[in-house]
């Protein structure tokens, strides 16, 4: 008979394009007390670049997807779980005391709770039902950003409903914009959570962690309406493009065999963040560069803010090309294209030797 387990609470980590979560999720495992977290990565775009940058270890379960999860939450969440539960059942990893899933910048909490919680997404076979005895969500984690966070409200409403369904707001990059402002801000849009500063000395990771069952009963009213018109199929439909998102937003992805010179990495990144009106809300990337391609460079934007680059120690994976995405509304998607094939170096001609 198959040994039985006590249900694993899940932590949904969400917030906007560029708010933090990785990082905050890397701190999260990072920490001994948190020993035994599986972990769940979705990504916006078809060239994966976030499972590279989770440093989840080699003994922990880690699975990431890719594509819209506002499309297809019920069924990669459910998979994810019920693999991970299979995987214990073989004694394939160790025992898990946590789940953390980390959705997509662009992703509406609303499928993924919907797909968690009793009452929400309904079973679609035996498989479903198993991670419903098996598992649970425990709460939801919102990161916001302080710098760019009042612009996201104003033109996302992803960026609301993440906050909406917050138990946790982790403020983020008040190092650089101060928190008070902000905090006021964001408690008057749900004054149910619990709102921390990431840089305050008092922040402690494990109070982002919790046991027990995520309910709505203390929500704004807004939130148990967004549940039931998703459960009714009434969220707005849109494209199941995996590099796309409504009618404007799409994820570019690019990549390239060889390094490239650190010269040329360093004018396309500059030239593709330096115009605030080109539409990029996000830029990530991991580049293999000439001067050493057994470390590469990890570079970050969140709109025209190119952060510092940084350099690994080493690959994570064996997979040393150079890969990035972009995600924007409206990007001119033929000459950003176009750029990165000017600085990416092409493999030498061979020159025939004459007679």
């Amino acid at each position: 008979m198959a040994p039985l387990y006590d249900p694993v609470p899940v932590t949904l980590l969400t917030g906007f394009l560029g708010s933090g979560k990785t990082t905050l999720l890397n701190d999260i495992l990072a920490d001994p007390r948190m020993a035994g977290t599986a972990v769940i990565v979705n990504e916006f775009g078809s060239v994966p670049i976030d499972h590279d940058l989770v440093r989840t270890g080699t003994e922990g379960y880690f699975r990431t997807t890719t594509g819209c999860i506002c499309c297809t939450a019920t069924s990669d969440i459910r998979v994810s779980l019920h693999e991970l539960h299979e995987a214990r059942l073989v004694g394939d990893i160790p025992p898990v005391a946590r789940v953390i899933i980390e959705t997509t910048g662009l992703a509406d909490p609303a499928p993924i709770i919907n797909s968690l919680i009793p009452g929400g997404a309904p079973a679609m076979g035996l498989r479903d039902h198993i991670v419903a005895r098996q598992f649970y969500l425990s709460g939801v984690v919102t990161a916001f950003d302080a710098i760019a966070g009042r612009a996201t409200l104003d033109a996302f409403m992803e960026g609301w409903k993440q906050l909406a369904f917050a138990d946790h707001i982790v403020l983020t990059k008040t190092d650089l914009a101060g928190a008070e402002p902000l905090a006021y801000t964001v408690r008057g849009l749900n004054p149910a959570a619990v709102i921390h500063d990431r840089h305050d000395p008092g922040f402690r990771l494990e109070d982002l962690i919790g046991d027990r069952p995520y309910s709505t009963q203390d929500k704004a009213e807004d939130v148990p309406g967004w549940l039931a018109m998703d459960t009714l199929g009434l969220h707005g439909g849109h494209t199941h493009d995996p590099n796309r998102h409504g009618d404007a937003v799409e994820a570019i992805g690019l990549d390239h065999d060889m390094p490239l010179d650190p010269g040329s990495l360093t004018a396309f990144l500059q030239l593709v963040t330096s115009n605030a009106g080109s539409g990029l809300l996000r830029l990530k990337g991991l580049f293999a560069v000439a001067d050493d391609p057994a470390r590469p460079v990890v570079a970050h934007a969140v709109q025209h803010r190119l952060y510092p680059l940084q350099r690994l120690d080493r690959w994570p994976t064996e997979d040393r090309r150079t890969r990035v995405v972009l995600i924007g509304r409206n990007m001119p998607a033929k000459p950003i294209r176009a750029l990165f094939a000017a600085v990416a170096p092409r493999p030498a001609k061979t020159q025939r030797r004459s007679a």
